[in-house]
This record gives C-alpha cells, sequence and structure tokens, in this order.
C-alpha cells in the first residue's frame, strides 16, 4: 500500500530482508488513494480515499469513461512509487481483491507489465477445500470461485504466473494456527497462496478498521512452536 501511513517504515524494513520478495498492493476502494481527489474527483471522496462501496466504485469504474482515466491515472502512480522505492517488483495484488474487476484487472496488467510485472493474485479459494476443513461453503463462496476463473483468463492471457489456489479469504483475519494446521492437512495439489494479517499489537486504527481481525493470533501462527 504505498499511499499508506506506514509505507515508509515498510519499505525500510523490506530493504533489510533482501531475500524477501515484495509486491504491490494496489489500493482502489477502501483506502488513501496516491493522487488525491483533485485528480482524482470522479473515483475518489474529498479526503482523497477511495470509498467503502466497493459494488458502488465497480458500476463507476465500467460505465464511466472519465472513472477510467483516473483509475489508469491511480493505478500508474501507484505502480510508479513502488519502482521509486528500488525494491524489485514480485508480484501485485489489490485491497479486498478489487482486481477481480474485469476493468481493474486489464488496467493493472496493462500498466503492470510496463513496469516489469510476472506475477498477480488469483483469488481462487476451492469451496471442496473450504468443505474439507469443516466449513460449509455459501454461494457467494462458490459464486468467487467461479468468477475468479474470469481474472485467472485475463493472467494467463497476458502471461503472468498465479497461484493455482489461494486461501485466507474465507478465515480472513482469523488464520490463527488452529486453522492453519487444518488447511495444512487439506491442502490441495498445485501451488499454494496463503496469506495472513500479523501484528505484534493492535492499536487504535486497527481496532477501528479491523475489529475483528485476530492480528496477533495470526502472527503467532507464522512463528515456530
Amino acid at each position: 500500500m504505498v499511499a499508506a501511513p506506514a509505507a515508509t517504515d515498510a519499505v525500510a524494513r523490506a530493504r533489510r530482508l533482501p531475500n524477501l520478495a515484495v509486491g504491490l498492493h494496489l489500493v482502489l476502494v477502501d483506502g488513501d488513494s496516491l493522487l488525491g481527489h483533485a485528480a482524482l474527483p470522479h473515483i475518489t471522496g474529498a479526503d482523497g480515499r477511495f470509498g467503502t462501496d466497493q459494488l458502488g466504485l465497480g458500476l463507476r469504474y465500467f460505465a464511466s469513461p472519465a472513472a477510467r482515466r483516473q483509475l489508469a491515472r491511480e493505478i500508474r502512480a501507484q505502480f510508479e512509487a513502488f519502482r521509486a522505492t528500488g525494491l524489485a517488483l514480485h508480484h501485485a495484488d489489490s485491497h479486498k481483491h478489487m482486481h477481480l474487476h474485469p476493468t481493474v484487472a486489464r488496467l493493472m496488467i496493462t500498466i503492470g507489465r510496463e513496469f516489469g510485472l510476472t506475477r498477480m493474485r488469483v483469488p481462487a479459494e476451492p469451496p471442496a477445500v473450504l468443505a474439507a476443513c469443516g466449513e460449509t461453503p455459501t454461494v457467494a463462496d462458490r459464486a468467487l470461485y467461479a468468477w475468479s476463473g474470469v481474472l485467472r483468463h485475463q493472467a494467463r492471457r497476458a502471461g503472468l504466473v498465479s497461484p493455482d489456489h489461494v486461501f485466507g479469504i474465507k478465515w480472513s483475519g482469523r488464520m490463527t494456527r488452529d486453522k492453519l494446521e487444518i488447511l495444512r492437512a487439506h491442502l490441495p495439489n498445485g501451488s499454494n497462496e496463503i496469506y495472513f494479517h500479523p501484528a505484534t499489537r493492535r492499536d487504535a486504527a486497527l481496532e477501528r478498521l479491523m475489529p475483528d481481525y485476530r492480528h496477533t493470533e495470526e502472527l503467532q501462527a507464522l512463528l515456530p512452536l
């Protein structure tokens, strides 16, 4: 998140870990823009933030030429900001998986390839695996998995590499050690990505933005016993 308040600190930490593969987490919904409202009047509020109405923004990105032009400028600016860090671009994804939107994905891929993009996340969480882990997949779970095929097609057509399966959607913010052990027993063949939201402590911002997330427990799940 190159426009996030802690971006500078995150870059400094990444530079101290040369073997860490770092990607760009594009923010195009529910977060700070890089260019601000004056440059993005059709897609941000007066505070320069993208709104939380994912459906409404998605419709605007699809239907409004002006919104699409501003979207493209913001995507380019975020890739440029990542390049300015000097870090190697390993992959890209997006906040709240906004790149599942075909228009966003098209722009992300087209612009990203100019900056050396070779990998992107396709958030495809197999309902069959969720069921094996004791969850009852909902209609929304199945619909999301089916819809991810559109993004996978776009990525493959562009020659981008993506993991076969991604886990952390159903249990977002709750990928604790017990959940991880259950999942490990049922991982499917192929390449699997598991994502977390770890933190050493919960501050006021995390309490406000993600009140139900178990950040410190997710961190413990990643550490040796």
